[in-house]
């Protein structure tokens, strides 16, 4: 897949498929349109192309302004789109400027002049330009005028159960894995730096990396300890298994939240190294115990049933 971020040097597309959206997750919702993309590209010897914005849009106008927690970091997004088979992502520096571009303006200035489309789909709900007033019939009359045509996704298609990013993000910040899973096709992931910690982990029998996100954009879930597996991204063909707590550690000294996996088997030195940790079941939300030796009793019970889900 190809990768474009600057419009003035956009490459001429064979027969251009197109869809536009934020394609946050990357879930099966944007799977289906992905499917229709390829297939059609494969009917008309055609490429796709799927634009993206960056930051997201919700970011920068409306009620939202401001940090907005992503399912994906622009990153992952181009992994998972990549491992989807798309032909090029163009990702489009949005700005309050481009928001106030009109819907029509929309159409004709920016999809129809850098990219002469032979054909746009877009899922039934899809919106644009300023205040959100351009829509598929928007689309389609452009369409006819400049020579390009538009299929629209309706939702019976998407799935009888409409599933988006807001979803997901709702059933991550409610520990609720399987539905995110689910919805998403895939176990929901992060990655991060291994820094070092307190070591009090290692004194209990459980040692933990201690995982530090190189974005805040990132969605964490919600506190708790989940059932993990984890991939060294200096040595892929290694997959681990283990279980990660997140959360202020209440028992031992409840100040400041930590994302910390303990890896079963596992006894190497990682610091500084990139793990990426795939969220797979919801073990138990973090409570206070009496006493470490409670917590540790409580860890050992974790331990067995991570390993029972992860089977």
């Amino acid at each position: 897949m190809q990768v474009h971020k600057d419009l003035l040097s956009l490459p001429q597309f064979k027969n251009a498929i197109i869809t536009i959206g934020t394609f946050d997750g990357v879930h099966l919702g944007h799977q289906q349109i992905i499917n229709q993309l390829k297939e059609t590209a494969s009917q008309v010897n055609g490429e796709t192309v799927i634009i993206t914005f960056h930051p997201h849009p919700r970011s920068i106008v409306g009620a939202y302004g401001g940090l907005v927690a992503l399912l994906n970091t622009m990153e992952e997004k181009i992994f998972l789109l990549d491992k989807a088979g798309i032909d090029h992502l163009v990702i489009i520096p949005f700005t309050k400027e481009f928001a106030e571009s009109t819907a029509d303006e929309y159409c004709r200035n920016f999809i129809y002049q850098y990219f002469k489309p032979h054909t746009i789909i877009i899922g039934y709900d899809h919106r644009f330009g300023k205040n959100r007033k351009g829509d598929y019939h928007l689309l389609e009359e452009v369409g006819l005028e400049l020579g390009f045509d538009v299929k629209e996704i309706d939702e019976k298609v998407l799935n009888t159960v409409t599933i988006s990013s807001t979803r997901i993000r709702s059933a991550l910040l409610e520990s609720d894995i399987f539905t995110a899973n689910q919805f998403l096709g895939y176990p929901y992931f992060f990655e991060g730096k291994v820094e070092s910690g307190n070591k009090i982990g290692r004194t209990l029998g459980f040692p933990t990396a201690n995982i530090q996100l190189n974005t805040e954009e990132k969605l964490i879930p919600a506190d708790g300890v989940y059932a993990v597996s984890v991939i060294l991204k200096s040595a892929q063909e290694n997959i681990y298994f283990g279980m990660m707590n997140i959360g202020i550690r209440p028992t031992i000294d409840g100040k400041k939240k930590l994302i910390e996996v303990n890896i079963f088997d596992f006894n190497k030195d990682i610091y500084q190294q990139v793990l990426q940790v795939k969220i797979h079941d919801f073990i138990r939300k973090e409570i206070k115990f009496d006493g470490l030796e409670s917590l540790v009793s409580q860890l050992k019970i974790d331990a067995i049933q991570a390993k029972r889900m992860l089977k």
